[in-house]
Formats: structure tokens, sequence, C-alpha cells
């Protein structure tokens, strides 16, 4: 089997021939998985990460619209990403497959995370002690307004970033500004008329957006 590189680059080709098929074999995809399993079990729970940075929320394998999100905030390594969950989907062993780390933090500031606040979160080194991978709470809470100001002052951050839902425009703020949603896969399962998004950080933890709008017509495949 060719190289880690040669793969990405054949799956790079799409960018050039919109909608190309592009194949691989069980072996490789297998291959693909217990490499990106085995780097994001050497990295911790908690990443600690720097601005500039790109966030991207869920993309639920929807591959065309990655690469559309790379064109925007531009193609690794030349650019960073922080991808806050939901890669791939309602596989049964996703869990197994894909066991990222849980939360980033950007220049101690901004806290990235996929879902909402656990209220028995109450230190930073609860996520650090986290054992992967783990399976997913059954239920889940719903975040309000003075809860997201106290976490956020309690830490002294200033914004926290979380994916999971669809929002029209890509990205929704609640909490007073304090907390954004950001949603990248437009054209959702096919079936929404949704943008994407992508949020830049620049050096200064500036926030700013690019829109990835929803394709006109049946959004080109990838096999």
């Amino acid at each position: 089997m060719e190289g880690l590189d040669g793969l990405i680059g054949r799956l790079l080709e799409a960018r050039i021939n919109r909608g190309k098929r592009i194949q691989l074999i069980e072996s490789e995809i297998r291959q693909l998985c217990i490499t990106a399993k085995e780097v994001f079990l050497r990295q911790p729970n908690l990443l600690e990460l720097e601005a500039p940075i790109n966030v991207c929320g869920d993309i639920h394998g929807q591959y065309p619209d990655l690469l559309r999100l790379f064109e925007y905030g531009g193609f690794p390594p030349d650019a960073n990403y922080v991808f806050l969950g939901d890669y791939v989907d309602r596989g049964k062993q996703s869990i197994d497959n894909m066991p990222p780390p849980c939360i980033q933090i950007i220049d101690d500031k901004i806290f990235c995370m996929h879902g909402g606040l656990s209220p028995e979160l109450n230190n930073l080194e609860q996520l650090r002690a986290i054992e992967r991978p783990m399976m997913c709470p059954t239920k889940g809470f719903v975040t309000y307004f003075d809860k997201v100001a106290e976490f956020l002052m309690k830490h002294d951050m200033d914004l926290i970033c979380r994916a999971h839902q669809v929002v029209e425009d890509g990205y929704e703020f609640f909490a007073d500004r304090q907390l954004v949603t950001i949603f990248s896969a437009p054209n959702y399962c096919g079936e929404f008329n949704n943008a994407g998004a992508l949020m830049n950080v620049d050096s200064s933890l500036l926030c700013s957006f690019q829109i990835v709008k929803p394709w006109r017509g049946k959004a080109p495949q990838l096999e």
C-alpha cells in the first residue's frame, strides 16, 4: 500500500476534478483509521492551542464540503484547524475508530467543545483525567445564559465555541455573544438549506467567519 502522503494526494485530486470518484480499498481505509486512532490517543484530552487557527463544526462525512472549507481557510499544513467533532456519524464503532481529544483551548481564552457544558464539570483537571475511548452519555443538558457566563468568569475565558446542531447561517451566537455554535456541513444530509461556516481566529484572538453557501442543485458526491 502506498504511504499516507500518497493517499492524501489521491484524495486531493477532487480539488481539480469536481465530483471525481476517489476509490480506496478496504485495507487502505482500515490503515487510515488505525493511524488516526494512534495519533489521537497520543494527544492529551485537553489540547492547548495557539492562534492563528481555524475552527470547524460538524462535517458529517461531507467530503466535498471539507475541501471547500480548506479552500476558504487554507490547506494543511499551511493552515491549522480545530474540528469540533461529528467528522463521521452513526456507525456502530465510530467511538472506537475515532477517539479525538475532548476539548481544545485556544490561547487560554476560547473554550472549544462539541456539545454543551456538563453540570459535573468543576475544573479542567477532570477533562485531563478522562480515559479514551469512552461511551457518550445517553442524555444531555440545556445550557442557560447564566451558566455560560459563570463558566467563563470562573476560568477567565472569553468565548465558548461549540458545534452539534444545525444553524441556518452556519454560525449563531448565544448568551450575549459569549457562546457561538458553528456548523460546517452545508445542505446537511441533503435535507436542509443551511449554510456552513468556518471561524477564523487571528493572532489577536479576533474571530471572524467565512460562510460556505449551500450547493445549488445536487452536491457532488465522492465514492
